[in-house]
This record gives structure tokens, sequence and C-alpha cells, in this order.
């Protein structure tokens, strides 16, 4: 049993809160104790759920996975099966404005364009009600687009915790709704800067590589998961210093941790990349976040149909060990 192995079998045994899901996710196996019991009832046992009536809802619903398949709460487990559970988060009553600052580099009446820091939470969500990039947002511009709901107003695309660089927020409805036909289309162009571990055959390719969620530890996503969804990424070596490359990526398609599950899935993941990387060792550079920065953004303007470019440069953290990589310091 390799790393990766030993710790998604410990990952079975508790609960993770899924960033990009609003909701709490339990990955549970099934004792010998426990074979021959309704999975409602087995359910009902844990301190997540506590009543068979809460477990029947969630079933009902299709958050309920057995093996990665949906059941009904008659369902009868065995020893050794895999019970996944999404518990949403549930929704707050309001979202405060707080007085965050905020880095941004383009704004007018109908959107703004920012740069979002390593760290900062896009939305509110579980084990995040405040200090999230759209609490800044709301003391920013109150006027927001709506189509999000209380949670996400303005928010048309998002960028991992760990990841920093350029994002594009709605502030009204009408600017909303013409971005997200323009995400979907694949007419906003999305290009990443990221560090690997080892070196590349090939200068440039394509990873073109369905992702879904990982059947054995639903906080990840993998090539070929659980409901998988066509997956795109563009990428150009850059660079090379000793047993590492910087890579250009641009995103066709925006999955979940889309680069970071392709990067792995070459045999390429990402420095300091704690979900998908070498788990916090030495080859991380001392990095404890991913080495991944959205650099480049462009877009048609909504309104006007100008052609916007914008740009960002590393920040501070990641060009120091790439610094430390170049000149050997």
């Amino acid at each position: 049993m390799d790393l990766e192995e030993r710790f998604e079998e410990r990952a079975e045994e508790r609960g993770t809160f899924n960033e990009e899901k609003d909701a709490f996710e339990l990955s549970l196996v099934v004792k010998e104790d426990y074979a021959g019991q309704r999975v409602d009832v087995f359910l009902s046992k844990n301190p997540e759920i506590s009543s068979r009536s809460f477990a029947q809802g969630l079933i009902e619903k299709g958050l309920v996975l057995v093996d990665g398949k949906k059941v009904d709460k008659n369902y009868k487990l065995r020893a050794g099966q895999l019970v996944d559970v999404t518990i949403p988060a549930p929704e707050p009553a309001e979202v405060k404005p707080e007085p965050i600052p905020l880095d941004i580099r383009y704004e007018d009446d109908d959107l703004i364009v920012l740069v979002k820091p390593a760290g900062m939470v896009v939305h509110p969500a579980h084990g995040h009600a405040s200090g999230t990039l759209v609490n800044a947002l709301l003391a920013h511009a109150p006027s927001l687009s709506s189509i999000g709901g209380i949670t996400r107003p303005g928010i048309i695309h998002r960028l991992d915790k760990d990841t920093s660089g350029l994002m594009i927020v709605a502030k009204n409805d009408f600017a909303h709704q013409i971005l997200s036909k323009e995400l979907k289309d694949r007419k906003i162009k999305r290009t990443y800067l990221t560090l690997v571990h080892g070196r590349f055959k090939e200068k440039e390719g394509t990873i073109h590589a369905p992702i879904g969620r990982s059947p054995r530890f639903r906080q990840k996503m993998s090539v070929m998961g659980v409901g998988n969804r066509e997956a795109i990424s563009h990428y150009r070596v850059l660079a090379t210093y000793d047993d590492y490359s910087l890579v250009e990526v641009r995103l066709e398609t925006g999955r979940t941790h889309q680069i970071r599950v392709h990067m792995k899935y070459i045999s390429h993941p990402v420095v300091g990349d704690q979900l998908y990387g070498t788990g916090g060792s030495k080859r991380d550079l001392g990095l404890k976040r991913q080495f991944l920065h959205a650099y480049k953004l462009e877009f048609i303007h909504p309104r006007t149909g100008e052609y916007l470019r914008f740009e960002d440069k590393l920040p501070p953290d990641l060009q120091e060990v790439l610094d430390s990589l170049r000149y050997g310091h």
C-alpha cells in the first residue's frame, strides 16, 4: 500500500469540508459489527447526522453513495463497503460586509477585476463565515449581481483557497449573465503559472482527460472519477530547473482542481500541493500551498464589447521559491 492509499484509508474514517460544493463530506467504512444494517440506521449513529429522518432525507436527495452508487433507505450494508455522505451547509441568512483590503486592477459600473490572495476563501461556507472575498466585496460595492444568491453575489468563477490570482466579479445581473455565458462558451481565457515536479519530454501539449469526484476520497477529484466531465488543459513549459519545471497552463474548461489533477495525472504534480502532491516533503521547497497563480485573464467586456486583457506577476512567496531555483540561494 503506497503513501497515498494509506492517507486515503485514514481519511475514510473522518469528515472533510468541500469548499467547492459548500458541503461537509463523510467517508465511512462499514465494519463487521454493522454488516446487515440498513443504511439509514447505520448513518443515524454518526454524530454528524444523529437521526434516521435526517439520514433518510439525505438518501432521498441522492447525497448518499455506497461504493459509488445511489441506494434507497432500505439498502442493507456489507462489511468493507464505503459509504460517502454529502451534508450541504445551511444557507446563511445574510453575509456581512467587512472592510478587508482588495487588490483591484480594474473597475467600472459593470464589473471588477481583482487579485485574490492565497489563503482567502472566495465566498462564505461551512467553517468560513467571515473573512472571505465576498465579505470584502460587499463592503466595497454593495450592489453586486444577485444571481449567485446570498453567499456568492457577483461571483463568475472561483479560485481554490490556496490559489492566488486574477478573478472577475459582476456588479449587476446584466454583466453576470453575459460573462457567465462567455465562460460557458470558453471565451474567457484563464492562464496560470505553476511550478511542477519533474522535467517534460515535450515542451507543450494538451491534456484531455475527464475529471470527477474520487470514488475513494470525496475531498479529491480524479481523472475518470464519479460523474466525470470533460476537462481540457493546454500547457507550455517556460523553464526547467534541476528536477522542476515552470509551466504556463491555459484552461479550456474549468473543473474543480483541474490543473492540480491534470498535472498529477501526467506525473508532474504541482509543487506545494498538499492534496495531490508529495505530502509536504522537502521537494516542495518549503511551500505550504500549491505553486499556482492565475496570472493572465482575457475576456470581452459585457457592455462595450471591448477586449480586455490583464496580467499579474507572481506573489512574493512564489517568486522567492522560483528565485531560489534560478540563483541557487
